[in-house]
C-alpha cells in the first residue's frame, strides 16, 4: 500500500500538470489515473513480494530464530515451500496484469488522449489560459465561455501561416457550423494585426466580423498504435522488432517476480546485532539492476542488435544461478560448524554439566 500510494501520488501530480497545460481533459483525470495505476501495478507487486520475503527472513535472523532453526537440524531450503506458496498468487497476478490488463490500460489511456486531441480547438480551450491548437499553428486565449461552448468573450488568437504572423483580438464571438459540418468562430468588433516573415511590413485592421476556421485533428491521419497497447496475440502475429521487444518485457515479468522472491531467502541473512537497513538497500539496488537489465535487453531487441530467441532467457538464467550459488553458500555457512550453532551447542552442554553436578 505504501509503494502504491507513492506511485499514485506521483502519477496524480503528473496528470494534473498535463490537465493544467491543456494536454488532457480535466474530466479524464481519474480515468487516466486508474489506467496508469494498472500499468505500474505489476512492478509494484514484484517489488512488494521481494521486500516482503526479505524482511521476514531478516527479522528471523535478527530475533535469533534462525539460530534455533539451524540448531534443530532444519535446513534453509525448508523455507522454499512456504515462500513458493506465497509467491504463486503474486506471479499469477503479475502474469495476468502483464499479458492482459496492462495492454488494455495503455490502449484505453491512448484512446482518451486521442479523443481529447481530436476535439475542436474551441472545445479544448480552458477559459483564462493560453492554449495551442490541435494543428499546432495557432494559440487561443478566451477569458470567458458559455456552458454550451457557443459564445466566447475577450478572445485572443495568434496564428502562423506561410510565415505570416497574424494576431486577432476581439471582445466577443460565436461558434457556427456550416452545411458541410465545418465549424467556424465568428468574432465581433475586433482588431487584426498582420506581420510579414521578414518583418518589413505590418498592418492593423479593424473589423466588425471576422471568421476563423476551427481546424480539427480528426481530419488528420490516425496515430500510430504503440506496441504497449497491443494484445499479446497481436504481438505474436506479424512480428517485428518493436513487438518482440514488448513481448520480451511481458514474458520477463513473471520470471522476475518468482526469481526475486526466491532471492529474498538467502539474501535475508543479517547479524542479529546489526540493523536490517543494509539488506533493504541491497534489495532495492538488485531490483533496479534486474529491471534495468531487462529494459536493456528489450531495447537491444527493438534495435535489432540481438535476436529475440537469444535475448529473453539468459538474464533470468543468470539470476537463477546466482540464487543457487547463494543457497549453496548459505547452506555451507549454516552447517554444524556455524558459530551460532556451535555457541548454542556449547551452552547446551554447559547446562547439562551443571545439572549433573
Amino acid at each position: 500500500m505504501t509503494l502504491f500510494t507513492i506511485t499514485i501520488t506521483m502519477m496524480l501530480i503528473r496528470i494534473l500538470g498535463q490537465a493544467a497545460k491543456g494536454r488532457v481533459a480535466s474530466d479524464d483525470v481519474l480515468a487516466l489515473l486508474g489506467f496508469t495505476s494498472l500499468n505500474y501495478l505489476p512492478i509494484i507487486l514484484i517489488l512488494t513480494g521481494f521486500v516482503s520475503v526479505l524482511l521476514v527472513v531478516t527479522r528471523s535472523y535478527q530475533d535469533s530464530e534462525m539460530v534455533v532453526w539451524f540448531a534443530s537440524g532444519l535446513s534453509l531450503t525448508r523455507w522454499l515451500r512456504p515462500v513458493i506458496e506465497f509467491a504463486i498468487p503474486i506471479v499469477v497476478l503479475v502474469s495476468l496484469l502483464g499479458f492482459f490488463a496492462t495492454p488494455w490500460a495503455y490502449r484505453q489511456s491512448a484512446e482518451f488522449r486521442e479523443r481529447f486531441e481530436k476535439r475542436e480547438d474551441i472545445a479544448r480551450i480552458s477559459p483564462g489560459k493560453f492554449q495551442e491548437s490541435a494543428a499546432a499553428q495557432r494559440v487561443f486565449f478566451v477569458e470567458k465561455m458559455s456552458d454550451d461552448l457557443n459564445k466566447v468573450k475577450n478572445v485572443f488568437i495568434n496564428s502562423t501561416r506561410n510565415g505570416n504572423i497574424t494576431t486577432v483580438v476581439s471582445k466577443e464571438g460565436t461558434v457556427e457550423t456550416n452545411e458541410k459540418g465545418e465549424k467556424f468562430i465568428v468574432l465581433d468588433d475586433g482588431i487584426r494585426y498582420e506581420e510579414t516573415p521578414d518583418q518589413s511590413g505590418f498592418r492593423i485592421m479593424d473589423f466588425d466580423k471576422y471568421t476563423a476556421y476551427i481546424a480539427s485533428k480528426a481530419d488528420m491521419s490516425g496515430t500510430n498504435v504503440s506496441a504497449r497497447s497491443m494484445t499479446t496475440m497481436e504481438l505474436m502475429t506479424d512480428i517485428n522488432s518493436h513487438k518482440q521487444g514488448e513481448l520480451l518485457w511481458r514474458i520477463g515479468l513473471p520470471f522476475m517476480a518468482i526469481l526475486l522472491i526466491l532471492l529474498g531467502i538467502p539474501l535475508g541473512f543479517v547479524n542479529p546485532r546489526a540493523g536490517r537497513s543494509f539488506n533493504l538497500i541491497i534489495a532495492v539496488l538488485l531490483y533496479m539492476t534486474y529491471s534495468n537489465l531487462l529494459s536493456f535487453m528489450q531495447a537491444y531487441v527493438v534495435q535489432k542488435k540481438i535476436m529475440f530467441g537469444l535475448a529473453w532467457w539468459p538474464l533470468h538464467l543468470i539470476v537463477a544461478l546466482v540464487i543457487v550459488l547463494l543457497f549453496a553458500w548459505r547452506l555451507g555457512v549454516n552447517s554444524k560448524y556455524h558459530p551460532y550453532v556451535l555457541l548454542s551447542s556449547l551452552k547446551h552442554k554447559r547446562l547439562q554439566g551443571k545439572e549433573k553436578q
